[in-house]
């Protein structure tokens, strides 16, 4: 991925709260036909002093954990807030025009290799972990064991667990950070006036890193 400095996020906290807001990957893998791309959520827990591990399932109908060899390297991208960046917010537009249009947005990339599972315990857990964390904040929240235990054990039948053990993660905020600070507040507030909540105009709209 291309990474200016400017837009280059490292801190791994900080990739790893993006990727438990937006837990929708595109896992990204190489098979014998061609690159392959699927849309999975995910969720992140930690190993050991590693960069941790994604986990999460695909359906058992879904070939690629029969296409993809043990250890396999693939890519997750985990996509947040993007916005179209229209040259009309910014005050140099009624100054001498020397503007043009941009698109900002927040993306993190996690690298590692994937293997599959055919353990009902393992499937277990995956849809566990991620139902615990997306019902987190609910008032009501359902739980597995909500269900009744011979349905869950036919659904689980149905999907094929995995672990992404990371390599690396890369995030890139592309949110105007080189911009003076007068076309960063104009922005924001254009980017409220359109609707967007506090936590997406973060992402899309962030002071420039320090200097090293």
């Amino acid at each position: 991925m291309y990474q200016p400095r400017q837009f280059r996020e490292d801190d791994p906290q900080v990739l790893r709260a993006f990727i438990a807001r937006h837990p929708l990957g595109t896992l990204v893998a190489s098979t014998a036909e061609g690159l392959t791309a699927n849309h999975v959520p995910m969720f992140w827990r930690a190993q050991g002093a590693t960069p941790g591990i994604l986990a999460g399932h695909i359906a058992k109908a879904n070939t690629l954990w029969q296409r993809l060899a043990p250890d396999e390297a693939v890519m997750v991208v985990f996509l947040g807030a993007n916005h179209y960046i229209t040259p009309s917010w910014y005050p140099a537009k009624r100054v001498d025009g020397r503007v043009v249009p941009t698109w900002n947005y927040s993306v993190v990339h996690a690298h590692g290799t994937i293997r599959f599972f055919r353990d009902p315990e393992a499937a277990l857990e995956k849809v566990r972990g991620l139902t615990e964390l997306q019902e987190s904040g609910r008032q009501a929240p359902w739980a597995v064991s909500d269900a009744p235990a011979d349905y869950l054990q036919a659904m689980l039948r149905q999907i094929v667990p995995f672990e992404i053990t990371l390599a690396r993660l890369q995030g890139k905020f592309k949110a105007s950070q080189h911009r003076p600070a007068e076309e960063r507040a104009a922005v924001a507030a254009a980017l409220h006036a359109e609707g967007l909540d506090e936590q997406s105009v973060g992402e899309l709209v962030r002071s420039p890193p320090l200097p090293p």
